[in-house]
């Protein structure tokens, strides 16, 4: 029986381990302040935020932009798009004026990496920022005018993070994300 026992516990000590991870749960307080953290909303005083619905979903359950009128409802579209984990809606949002096919498809491809990420938030950059910052809440107010939209990003596992920039277009009236 003990022979038994330690060749169980020799055993149980080479199984590999697993790596602990963090899932991040989108939350939103009662004065509609959006929290990003790894414990349950309702630790924190929120409410699970309601999620678009993501890929298989029927077309008629969101709304799509026609065009941007600025850059802030651009922004919208872009996260709305991003959340939805659907590459087409982040495409849509696209100038694809004057592109080749090999261009095309390589740029599909990034939206397509950038739809499987969750998305934390995307802030608009405007000429003058620092793309870096030690504290983003002291910055002082942005100087120019909006040069590009980053979306800010978790990989897979929930923690890691990832960012996406994107640059802009004005055209026939609409505000469009470049690559």
């Amino acid at each position: 029986m003990l022979r038994f026992s330690l060749l169980l516990l020799l055993l149980a000590s080479l199984a590999p381990m697993r790596d602990a991870s963090a899932q991040v749960r989108h939350c939103v307080t009662a004065d509609g302040t959006r929290l990003y953290t790894d414990r349950r909303c309702a630790d924190m005083g929120a409410v699970e935020e309601l999620r678009v619905p993501t890929l298989g979903a029927p077309a008629a359950s969101y709304r799509r932009p026609v065009c941007a009128r600025d850059v802030q409802d651009l922004a919208y579209a872009l996260e709305e798009a991003v959340r939805s984990g659907d590459a087409n809606r982040i495409a849509g949002l696209y100038d694809w004026a004057g592109m080749g096919t090999a261009n095309a498809y390589r740029v599909m491809k990034r939206l397509q990496a950038i739809a499987r990420r969750d998305v934390v938030e995307v802030q608009t950059v405007h000429a003058g920022d620092r793309w870096e910052s030690a504290d983003p809440w002291l910055a002082p107010p942005p100087a120019g005018p909006p040069i590009g939209l980053r979306v800010e990003q978790v990989q897979a596992d929930g923690y890691t993070p990832a960012r996406a920039s994107f640059g802009l277009r004005q055209r026939m009236g609409c505000w469009w994300v470049r690559m």
